[in-house]
């Protein structure tokens, strides 16, 4: 799995989010992220097509939303966002949110797929511990991945070090908490030194704590920016000033919160 992709949340399923994944694989990024919510596999597989890379190249998410969660739900939904990527495999599938009730029987769709040879990963997304502990008392096979919210404001020590421990690789959305940061004064700082920009600082801040991160953005320019963030390393010190922005808040919903 690669460290560093794109995230395609909230683009619209035209020459916006077409642009950004062709203008993020021309930059050399090999992982993009979608999902069936976001109402643009189409434009984000078309621009895969168009590309010239190579689809064994690409490591390519999606997820499973919560209305189509249950077993064989799940399973017709699969075939859904296969159809609409137009491919035939994923590299990773995803629950989106662990809801109410369902979600132990859309992992054994999951399970089903990853036995048979239809995806290469399984995983979940916005899992708080208990959730996974819920899901580990049933499940044959652990997830491989939990995306969550992830950023300087919401650092998810404690998650981080359960992941960490159960061999869970931890993914982070909205990593730049949507911009809310681009112009903290810590960020800048250390920007400066590097001659790089706060967005740059945190996703290498991400990078360092062995978080995937996917941020989004639609701007080729910005694109590229994004990604150049391998020849410079925070020093501890950095790191933890950065960590120390915490106040445990969030851009999303909190996955407690969230029911449907």
């Amino acid at each position: 799995m690669p460290q560093f992709g794109l995230g395609v949340w909230k683009m619209s399923n035209d020459d916006e989010v077409t642009t950004a994944v062709k203008a993020a694989l021309d930059a050399g990024y090999t992982a993009i992220d979608t999902a069936a919510i976001y109402k643009n596999e189409e434009g984000a597989g078309q621009a895969i097509k168009d590309s010239g890379v190579r689809r064994e190249d690409i490591f390519l998410t999606s997820k499973v939303w919560n209305d189509d969660q249950g077993y064989e739900s799940t399973l017709k939904a699969y075939e859904a966002s296969l159809e609409r990527l137009g491919v035939n495999y994923l590299d990773l599938y995803l629950i989106h949110w662990p809801g109410v009730n369902k979600y132990k029987d859309t992992w054994r769709a999951l399970e089903k797929l990853y036995n048979d040879g239809r995806v290469r990963a399984i995983g979940v997304s916005n899992f708080h511990i208990h959730h996974l502990e819920e899901l580990k008392k049933d499940a044959t096979i652990k997830p491989m991945v939990n995306q969550v919210e992830f950023h300087p404001l919401l650092v998810q020590e404690d998650l981080r070090a359960y992941c960490r421990k159960q061999d869970i690789q931890m993914e982070a959305w909205s990593p730049l908490a949507q911009g809310q940061l681009l112009d903290n004064p810590t960020l800048k700082e250390i920007g400066d030194k590097y001659g790089k920009s706060p967005a740059q600082v945190i996703i290498r801040w991400d990078l360092q704590h062995g978080v995937v991160t996917i941020p989004k953005s639609s701007t080729p320019k910005r694109i590229a920016q994004n990604k150049d963030v391998f020849d410079f390393e925070l020093t501890e010190e950095e790191i933890k000033a950065i960590d120390s922005l915490n106040k445990n808040e969030r851009m999303g919903s909190d996955p407690d919160d969230f029911k449907f």
